[in-house]
């Protein structure tokens, strides 16, 4: 009994050393890393930042006339274009371990009040931020073959950490070998993927130095795509739309002129590497915490109750009640991860089908079916969750991946001992007693509700107009019998509306669980939507997506851009020939050029000589009246008078 009871007292022990300490003793401390790492990546940025160059003079150039209008702003990337998706997808891949660490860490440090911790979050933030901003920088950077060094030498150097720190803890502490391994491979995926990708852009670009390649340097901010859309809604529809496959019609309907930006692809490799790491961690922990202390209490308590020396009646029930419990709670543990985790995956899927409706719905003018329109989204919040989005995305799919799995552990602990047990130990009669009049009182209510609209479709209703219609037209039929019907059906429907409202309730909560992870989908009813942040902020992310993305306007910036270019391409050609006209004629003088202005206009207008004041010592000079006078005049610019 004491030996059981030593080693029970163990296993708690290692528990709880696992909770308090989960890092190797060898292992290298990341976050020491992450520390010495703002040092290389404030070189980087500084270096890429005194290349880019500014549109637009500040006052730091005239203090320092050396800049020339360099030291510009970086942009590590643009979320409303199209360009590099997978590359940045995968960039961004590599910040999910920092999001998880971010998302589950404590921020508390000693001597720092709890009113503070919100200036911790915000220093973490920007540390975190700091550290893997030369991935994203290198990447969009114009410098591309400098870029591609510094951020090959970057993602190698992250790399090498991570696999020596892998290799010198290849053992957690939760399930053993290969535990670490387990978690960081998508971490590794994406930075290897990355390498790879700034050995093409550094190749690419030593090819374009040397001239074994041309590199079209103009750009333009329509996309091919974009003009593939324009034109097909300018082509005139089939007269019969082609037939479509199964998967089109029921799985996913491929749309060849719609491309997902690169924040929406970011987005989505983010929320499937943050889910796997949490669903692999909360797996692992629940295992470690069925395995060892209810494990170790369960012996000790079957070792204690059945000794000899025991004579407590009923210790027999207890051991099996305790083990049956465990079995049963660890089943239903394992079948309801499974059912979130593919509930949860399906929801990125669904995420990105509902984008790309909702985006073509407000395209196409329909704004109204997101908001009520008594709720409006500011300009300034749409600009604000543009950034918000994918962060908040996150977030909410993570928490709303955890309150599923609780809640369908709850729901399946309650059907296995209320229903499946019972069954299982072949006490039907007394199921039936228990919950035989509460589910026959269920089904007897859905009948009578199925009924009733059967009634007033057979009754209450004209028949149908044509033979094709689907249902009958909305006009009463039998006034008088309605009359009744709707008299007797009030008294029922007040009985009947307390299980009603208690299936509403029920409904609600479940729905709400199960969509909690979704920020396309609306919780709160129509009309209230303004008090659901998470939606209201996929809202002004479609709407900045909507007006700076559609591609009827995007197109038509094109024409007019074109048009304009060259319009001024023109005036640039005439100017030119000109000019080049002017250097061939003789240069004139300004008083020969005066004199025959006047000349010209007296030629023309012979009244104004009268006017005219004589020089002194000179005759005036007549002037024909008629304009035949054989006069020899010459442009000075050979025109024709």
């Amino acid at each position: 009994m004491a030996a059981v009871a030593d080693q029970a007292g163990k296993d708690s022990e290692e528990f709880d050393d696992f909770f308090r300490n989960i890092t190797c003793e060898n292992s290298i401390d990341m976050e020491e890393f992450l520390n010495v790492s703002l040092i290389p990546a404030a070189i980087i940025i500084i270096v890429l930042s005194f290349l880019e160059k500014r549109s637009k003079r500040c006052y730091l150039d005239e203090k320092l006339n050396r800049l020339g209008g360099y030291c510009g702003i970086l942009s590590p990337l643009d979320i409303i274009t199209y360009s590099n998706r997978w590359s940045l997808g995968f960039a961004f891949g590599i910040t999910a371990d920092k999001v998880m660490f971010m998302l589950f860490t404590e921020y508390h440090r000693e001597g720092v009040p709890s009113w503070a911790k919100v200036f911790l979050v915000i220093a973490m933030a920007i540390r975190v931020g700091i550290s893997l901003y030369p991935f994203f920088a290198c990447l969009s950077t114009r410098y591309a073959l400098l870029g591609a060094i510094l951020g090959f030498l970057y993602t190698s150097a992250w790399l090498f950490i991570t696999i020596v720190n892998l290799f010198l803890c290849p053992e957690g502490k939760i399930v053993g070998e290969h535990d670490n391994f387990i978690e960081a491979w998508p971490s590794l995926l994406c930075q290897f993927f990355l390498l790879c990708r700034f050995i093409h852009i550094f190749v690419k670009a030593l090819r374009a130095r040397c001239k074994l390649n041309t590199v079209n340097e103009e750009s333009s901010f329509v996309e091919i795509h974009q003009m593939q859309h324009v034109q097909q809604l300018l082509r005139k529809p089939p007269p019969k739309p082609p037939q479509e496959s199964w998967i089109r019609r029921k799985i996913y309907h491929w749309d060849p002129n719609f491309r997902f930006p690169s924040r929406i692809i970011a987005t989505v490799v983010v929320i499937i590497i943050c889910l796997y790491m949490f669903i692999v961690s909360e797996f692992f922990t629940a295992k470690t915490l069925f395995s060892r202390p209810l494990r170790a209490l369960n012996d000790f308590i079957s070792t204690g109750l059945l000794s000899p020396n025991n004579t407590l009646e009923g210790a027999f029930e207890v051991v099996d009640t305790l083990r049956e419990f465990i079995s049963v709670a660890e089943g239903v543990w394992i079948f309801s991860t499974v059912v979130a985790s593919v509930m949860s995956f399906s929801y990125v899927i669904n995420i990105l089908a509902n984008y790309r409706k909702h985006l073509k719905q407000l395209q196409a003018g329909q704004r109204y079916f997101l908001l009520s329109e008594s709720i409006t989204v500011s300009s300034s919040l749409s600009v604000v969750a543009l950034g918000r989005f994918t962060a908040c995305q996150i977030a909410y799919i993570l928490w709303g991946y955890f309150i599923m799995h609780l809640v369908l552990w709850v729901v399946g602990m309650i059907v296995m001992y209320v229903f499946v047990l019972p069954m299982k130990r072949g006490e039907w009669m007394e199921l039936l007693n228990k919950w035989g009049t509460v589910l026959l009182s269920c089904v007897i209510v859905m009948l009578l509700k199925k009924l009733e609209v059967l009634f007033a479709v057979r009754f209450f209703l004209q028949p149908k107009i044509s033979p094709n219609d689907n249902q009958k037209p909305l006009a009463l039929d039998n006034r008088k019998a309605f009359v009744n019907f709707s008299y007797f059906l009030f008294f029922h429907s007040v009985v009947v509306g307390l299980f009603s409202c208690l299936m509403r309730l029920l409904r609600s909560t479940m729905l709400g669980a199960w969509l909690i992870g979704r920020l396309d989908q609306p919780l709160m009813p129509k009309g209230y939507e303004a008090f659901d942040g998470g939606f209201k902020n996929w809202v002004g992310m479609l709407l900045m997506d909507h007006y700076h993305t559609n591609p009827v306007l995007v197109c038509f910036c094109h024409i007019l851009d074109a048009q304009n270019r060259g319009t001024q391409l023109q005036r640039a050609n005439e100017h030119t020939d000109i000019t080049e006209m002017m250097g061939r004629v003789p240069r004139v003088s300004g008083k020969a050029r005066t004199r025959w202005l006047l000349l010209y206009t007296l030629l023309n207008n012979p009244s104004l000589q009268k006017f005219r004041k004589p020089r002194l010592g000179c005759y005036s000079l007549d002037f024909p009246q008629n304009s035949s006078v054989s006069t020899i005049i010459v442009d000075p610019y050979n025109r024709p008078i």
